[in-house]
């Protein structure tokens, strides 16, 4: 039996557990103790409380954002939405901080990728919902094309996702609790942070050093690992850095998250994007202990980052992540059905049948860009460029003293946009005992335009530095 009742403008019901010690209902006050019809008091009621009706009190609008919409942050845009940007008129404006490559139209997807999505398209197959980890055959298809013997794969170990944002913040969400802490490298993507912070995860930031070609300041990193600290992401190539990693410098990453049992995501988007001399290796193929979830995805290596079709791979040699982390990342890929169906459906064809031209056609595209601007900005007195050996970025260090009336990145980009209608991204790069300004230059502008950026810096060097 249940019954309700209303008092002080609340209603509430309770139901018997069933015991038999309490033939019949009983009324539960505010305060929580039992009452009769008249409003007495009796004793304790061994029953279960539940709340059925409650008339609101409002008595006017009070609509608050959620707290994890408030605590949602992108730093980079955070930036540049505080910069003061006014490009010269008489200038045409150059953005180097856009990281889409269809932007400007001179890197197009290969014509077997296009062919492939209108064959799904003309299919009728894929109109429908999907399963929210994606379908088997496309699960099937990726892990065939990433399994190598040194880190195998079979359609159970992938999720697809909608692009390789949603592969990261499913990895980020599945291995953290709100007080927990992850590692981020820095300078680094700033959706790292983005993502955390807004789920109640402190980020820690590891320096990378750009000395070393941006490797991992390792004895740094390891400094900040805790009790509470659930993640290691490593973003190789990098992003904003242009950085590929060395085989022994990613056998020392596992060795650090070996060693406090830490797991990693590894960000790979732009894996197998290296300059010729260089070697890319997942983190995966080198690992014989620490579980990996690495983060993928069809933007950037197949030029088409609006299809939003990514990928997180599941590597767990020694079943440390278990049933519960394979579960969960179903769990949460169920909270939106994110991978594009369409996309799906053509991604056996996308993988197996693009020509290599296309990849060292795109490859050399980006390393000329990247040594014309490196080699443009060499010349400019105060600046420092690291060569990159992959992705698509090259980072430029500034020297203050050349430049004694900017504080700061962000007046020197402010600057830098004023006068010649040139955009790139900050980048202040944090170190124990000091701080380093840098700017991150993206490399998919035609090649004509990093001449007239060099060009006009040097030109304008004299203003810049007095």
């Amino acid at each position: 039996m249940s019954c309700s009742c209303n008092m002080a403008n609340q209603s509430y019901e309770v139901k018997i557990n069933g015991s038999g010690i309490h033939e019949m209902n009983a009324l539960i006050g505010v305060n929580g103790k039992a009452l009769n019809g008249n409003g007495n008091h009796h004793k304790a009621v061994k029953g279960i409380v539940c709340l059925a009706k409650q008339k609101s009190c409002r008595q006017r609008w009070n609509i608050r954002p959620s707290e994890m919409s408030i605590n949602t942050l992108n730093p980079i845009r955070a930036i540049v939405d505080g910069m003061k940007l006014t490009p010269n008129p008489e200038k045409p404006m150059i953005a180097l901080s856009i990281g889409d490559p269809t932007v400007f139209g001179n890197l197009p997807t290969d014509d077997k990728v296009l062919q492939a999505m209108k064959d799904a398209i003309d299919s009728n197959k894929y109109n429908g919902y999907a399963p929210s980890v994606g379908y088997q055959k496309s699960r099937e298809v990726v892990a065939n094309f990433y399994s190598c013997p040194e880190a195998p794969l079979e359609a159970e170990d992938v999720l697809l996702t909608s692009g390789c944002s949603q592969a990261i913040d499913l990895a980020i969400t599945v291995l953290c609790n709100p007080g927990d802490n992850i590692l981020v490298p820095c300078p680094g993507f700033s959706l790292y942070k983005t993502l955390a912070v807004s789920l109640g995860i402190q980020v820690k930031l590891y320096t990378l050093l750009p000395e070393k070609s941006w490797e991992i300041d390792l004895q740094h990193m390891e400094s900040l690992i805790d009790d509470r600290t659930t993640c290691l992401i490593v973003n190789n190539p990098s992003n904003p850095c242009g950085s590929v990693y060395s085989k022994e410098h990613l056998q020392n990453i596992l060795s650090v998250a070996s060693k406090h049992c830490v797991p990693i995501l590894a960000d790979e988007i732009y894996g197998d994007m290296v300059f010729p001399g260089c070697t890319y290796q997942s983190m995966a193929s080198l690992s014989s202990d620490v579980p990996i979830l690495a983060c993928g995805g069809l933007a950037k290596r197949w030029l088409v980052p609006g299809w939003r079709l990514g990928w997180i791979l599941i590597h767990d040699k020694n079943q440390i992540f278990g049933k519960e982390i394979r579960q969960g990342l179903v769990k949460l890929s169920q909270r939106i059905l994110g991978a594009c169906t369409i996309v799906q459906g053509a991604i056996e064809s996308i993988l197996n049948d693009t020509p290599q031209e296309f990849y060292h056609r795109t490859i050399s595209f980006l390393e000329s860009n990247s040594e014309i601007c490196y080699s443009e900005l060499s010349t400019v007195p105060g600046l420092t460029p690291v060569m990159p050996s992959g992705a698509m970025y090259l980072m430029v260090g500034i020297a203050m003293e050349h430049f004694p009336e900017f504080q700061n990145d962000v007046q020197f980009t402010e600057r830098l946009v004023t006068e010649q209608s040139v955009f790139c991204l900050p980048a202040t790069v944090k170190r124990q005992t000091h701080t380093s300004i840098y700017l991150s230059i993206y490399l998919s502008v035609c090649l004509s335009v990093y001449r007239r950026v060099g060009g006009q810096l040097q030109e304008n060097y004299a203003c810049l530095s007095m």
